[in-house]
């Protein structure tokens, strides 16, 4: 697993999000989004477009003005914080994680259709014997 993706902070997966939306954004076009839904000021988003640039999570091109873009994938870091959470949380058993979920949550049915649906596309490839 890529260290760097484990370390993206909440705020910072923000600003990761605005990125992988628009492909390639200004910090001013990432602020002007960002100040809307958060209480954070421009400096702020400044610094947090420094740390995820410092984490090589963001590249940097060296125009005026600076434009930034992802260096990961989102699925792919989606995929390794969810591998990160399960690990960290339930020891790695997505049966525990299903288990509290499904006794916790209510599902409609169509909800219940779908999870069926992959727990069977699970089964027909032969995931885990």
């Amino acid at each position: 697993m890529n260290e760097n993706i484990s370390k993206i902070s909440d705020a910072e997966w923000k600003v990761m999000e605005v990125v992988w939306r628009k492909h390639s954004v200004t910090a001013a076009e990432i602020i002007e989004e960002l100040i809307g839904k958060t209480d954070w000021n421009r400096k702020t988003v400044h610094t947090l477009i420094r740390r995820l640039v410092q984490k090589e999570v963001l590249g940097i091109t060296q125009e005026n003005p600076y434009v930034y873009y992802p260096l990961i994938e989102e699925g792919f870091c989606k995929k390794e914080e969810t591998k990160s959470f399960l690990e960290k949380v339930y020891d790695g058993s997505l049966q525990l994680l299903m288990a509290n979920f499904l006794k916790n949550e209510k599902l409609s049915k169509q909800e219940i259709k779908e999870l069926k649906k992959l727990l069977d596309e699970c089964e027909d490839r032969g995931d885990k014997e």
